[in-house]
């Protein structure tokens, strides 16, 4: 590639071979990652390593710095198996930004103030270049619920929010009441599921609080409930994701 980046605010190129054709497709997704992983340069060795058959576009580190790794005009290989709104080649649709942090294995501490601010400089310009609704700045979670937990419920997504980047309402407060947990059958169920389906999530309206449920609930709360992460749907929980819909560009719904 270029050792030209695409971003003006990538400090450097180290190309991935990790990328191929984007099959006729151009970016309506920004996808946020964290890297899960010791060191940004452990990370950055992984995502330029062939036999991991895994990229990014972009690497964030703690510091603010960036690093472009693959043309945005190429699929990285970042997303994996998952689906949003019934696209399933999520990588031919969309841009990877990962983010160096150590995730659950490593404690989930708080995302560096300096770190945010180059994702938010980071997001802004790349919604410049692309198409990219808002409602479609997603968490790795979201599009991989039973398989991902990424970024994870300390990202700041309420920040970048303020930025104008993503989709977002003020979480409704935990309180008691109503709640559907695994086990759970029947219409109320069924009528959760495709609430979670209109929003975007990969979720059969089956009736039946299963484990692909409890799965795509509790990476709804990582992005948007972020003060209980636990897989049941509360009252919060169903609250939040009902201002959400509404919330959304009548043309998203």
């Amino acid at each position: 590639m270029s050792l030209v980046p695409d971003s003006p605010l990538a400090r450097r190129v180290a190309p991935s071979p990790n990328h191929g054709e984007r099959r006729g497709q151009r970016p309506d997704m920004l996808v946020l990652h964290y890297t899960g992983m010791e060191s940004g340069a452990a990370a950055l060795a992984r995502l330029r390593e062939p036999l991991s058959e895994v990229s990014a576009h972009y690497l964030v580190f703690e510091d603010g710095g960036i690093v472009q790794l693959v043309p945005e005009a190429r699929r990285a290989w970042h997303a994996g198996a998952g689906a949003w709104k019934g696209v399933t080649d999520v990588n031919a649709r969309s841009i990877g930004i990962e983010i160096v942090h150590p995730g659950h294995a490593g404690g989930l501490p708080p995302y560096p103030d300096a770190q945010v601010a180059a994702v938010i400089a980071l997001a802004r310009d790349v919604l410049g270049r692309w198409p990219i609704p808002k409602e479609r700045v997603l968490a790795h979670s979201d599009i991989a619920p039973e398989r991902k937990e990424d970024p994870g419920e300390t990202f700041p997504w309420d920040r970048l929010a303020a930025a104008g980047i993503g989709h977002h309402v003020p979480p409704a407060r935990l309180r008691d009441g109503r709640f559907f947990a695994q086990g759970d059958a029947g219409q109320p169920v069924e009528a959760l599921q495709a609430m979670f389906a209109l929003y975007g999530y990969d979720l059969p309206v089956t009736g039946v609080f299963d484990p692909r449920t409890h799965a795509v609930v509790a990476a709804f709360q990582r992005h948007f409930r972020q003060e209980r992460v636990d897989g049941v749907a509360d009252a919060s929980t169903i609250t939040t994701l009902r201002d959400l819909i509404a919330a959304l560009p009548t043309t998203a719904a």
